[in-house]
């Protein structure tokens, strides 16, 4: 079997003292991503960009962060000009985008960069070792915590928390209908063909249950679907943690009654590796990334539980034309295709007209509490 052998062998270990002699797939997946030594997310192998398995919206042209530093910057001077900012990071990794953000604010918009603080709240200590790397030229704004670190200060004001394809990545229990019957899928292993494998057991009642049936929609016979428990309390810890100040979550995904709509009989979740896209979770353990797309009806509504209130929920490409992308094309007569005015706006384009990057992808912006 293909993947990393040492982490293959720990979840198999897993299995074999389960019970059930499998284990949730949602265990398999935490343990793929973000195991200690040897989770996707925790070992040094690039991830992002032309080496990587990947691209996100912050390895285009650097435009994304320029353009979220235009939106920092309007929200500081609603706090007026004497407010301090905290602005953090959930999950930066590489620091890319939070290097972006900082260069813009420090060229364009000094007053804000003066007062602010950057927290980047980072689990792996490659990628914290990475940003501080990176950001060495910001040294005097940023610092970095644990989710524990941050929380322990709650609740915080004058904030704005974000985080950009985070919660996509977050593990999920899969459910299927199976003749009316809800079974959750659990990972075992199968001595024949060496390899993991689904099985079904019929679905308990709990909170996978009670999150399906919140829905408020119908599935169909066959259907697979997933189910983000961990989305639902990282928006309340969050929550609980601004006093006054705003989430901006920026990841892939839709409302419920899209993604559970009867045209998704295999649900959304998706491998990446090598920029190749399949829907196999056990081809590659350790050696692909994992995701789904985010449900940000329930982010809507359990962040409301908490006191975020929905102040804007729309697409990333509107999100950008909103905060000025259209403003960073530049005029050129060069015929050279390679200058970095052409570069620039292809870069735009490319942010504007990429199905992956513009429709697919959702702003969605919550605040709590009151300016002072």
């Amino acid at each position: 079997m293909l993947g990393n052998t040492a982490l293959i062998g720990i979840i198999r270990r897993f299995i074999e003292n389960s019970p059930k002699l499998a284990i949730s797939f949602r265990d398999y997946m935490e343990l793929c991503l973000y195991h200690p030594e040897h989770g996707y997310y925790m070992n040094n192998k690039d991830k992002i960009g032309r080496n990587g398995d990947f691209y996100t919206s912050s390895a285009i042209g650097g435009l994304f962060g320029e353009v979220l530093a235009n939106y920092v910057a309007s929200q500081a001077e609603e706090l007026g000009t004497e407010q301090e900012l905290t602005l953090v990071e959930w999950g930066g990794g590489t620091g890319q985008l939070a290097q972006q953000l900082l260069d813009e604010l420090k060229v364009s918009a000094m007053t804000v960069y003066k007062r602010m603080a950057y927290i980047s709240v980072e689990a792996s200590p490659h990628h914290r070792a990475v940003q501080a790397d990176r950001l060495a030229e910001h040294a005097e704004r940023v610092q970095w915590m644990n989710e524990q670190e941050w929380l322990i200060a709650a609740p915080r004001d004058n904030v704005i928390v974000f985080s950009n394809e985070l919660l996509d990545a977050f593990p999920v229990h899969r459910v299927q209908i199976v003749k009316g019957q809800l079974y959750e899928i659990y990972v075992e292993w199968d001595d024949r063909e060496g390899g993991f494998r689904d099985k079904l057991f019929l679905l308990a009642a709990g909170p996978v249950l009670d999150y399906i049936n919140s829905q408020g929609v119908e599935m169909q016979d066959g259907q697979l679907l997933e189910v983000n428990l961990e989305a639902t309390a990282w928006i309340h810890r969050i929550g609980h943690s601004i006093g006054r100040g705003q989430l901006v979550t920026i990841d892939y995904g839709d409302r419920s009654e899209e993604l559970y709509a009867p045209y998704r009989m295999n649900g959304t979740l998706m491998t990446y590796r090598k920029h190749v896209a399949e829907d196999n979770p056990y081809t590659h353990p350790g050696e692909q990334d994992i995701t789904s797309h985010v449900n940000f009806s329930c982010l809507i509504k359990e962040g409301a539980a908490v006191g975020l209130k929905q102040e804007q929920f729309i697409t990333q490409k509107q999100f950008l034309v909103e905060n000025g992308l259209l403003q960073k094309l530049q005029d050129t007569a060069s015929p050279d295709p390679f200058s970095a005015a052409a570069r620039r706006n292809r870069a735009v384009r490319q942010l504007l007209l990429s199905d992956q990057m513009s429709e697919l992808f959702k702003v969605l912006i919550q605040k709590k509490g009151e300016l002072p």
